[in-house]
């Protein structure tokens, strides 16, 4: 049976894949490394980029981890970010673009100060998980990033959600509330909710055996 390639639905770039939508800039050489002596970066980020390039015997593998450096520097991974990262590592910025823009937990625009990832995988979302996106995102406010993630890997306390990087559930709608009064207040996020505060399990059967 023919398909006819008018019926396929495309996005307005063209493709019949969502995303993908913004074209590279392509009045810049891509294979550029930016120059030391005239990309300014600030020493305390060079230290840390340069101490997590000192773990690997390929500097690619620092990539994630300099990304990181320069987001929590900038807020978001800016183009002066990813230049400061790629001029530190002597890699080019296309390179370090394109990392950026697999990962999830990397920004490409200025968001809010704090960070609510939502697990919406499988196990969470059976158990409520669609509910606690759309709570978190009606109480957020303006300081707030919620976002919805495909898996946060920690389905032994779903539903839940990682609140910057701090893992915590299960979570009922009420909590989204303290979450951000928590975050507005300065306080750390619910306590006795956190994963890395639950105690292991063979630790819990010597404790009640």
């Amino acid at each position: 049976m023919s398909i006819d390639p008018l019926q396929v639905k495309r996005y307005a770039h063209g493709s019949r894949v969502p995303g993908w939508d913004e074209s590279n800039d392509l009045s810049k050489d891509p294979s550029v490394v930016p120059d030391a002596a005239t990309t300014p970066v600030p020493a305390h980020v060079r230290t840390a980029i340069e101490a997590q390039m000192a773990k690997y015997p390929d500097i690619r593998s620092a990539a994630i981890p300099a990304l990181k450096v320069v987001q929590g520097e900038h807020g978001w991974c800016s183009p002066t970010a990813i230049e400061q990262a790629a001029c530190v590592m002597r890699l080019t910025p296309a390179y370090l673009t394109a990392v950026a823009t697999f990962y999830d937990m990397f920004e490409l625009a200025p968001k809010p100060e704090h960070d609510v990832y939502v697990c919406t995988n499988i196990s969470c979302s059976l158990l409520g998980a669609d509910d606690i996106y759309a709570t978190m995102k009606a109480v957020a406010g303006v300081k707030v990033n919620v976002r919805a993630f495909e898996c946060l890997g920690a389905c032994d306390i779903a539903p839940m959600a990682s609140v910057n990087g701090q893992y915590v559930g299960p979570l009922t709608a009420e909590d989204c509330t303290t979450i951000v009064e928590d975050l507005e207040a300065g306080r750390e996020v619910l306590p006795d909710k956190q994963l890395r505060r639950r105690k292991a399990a063979s630790i819990h059967w010597q404790e009640n055996s």
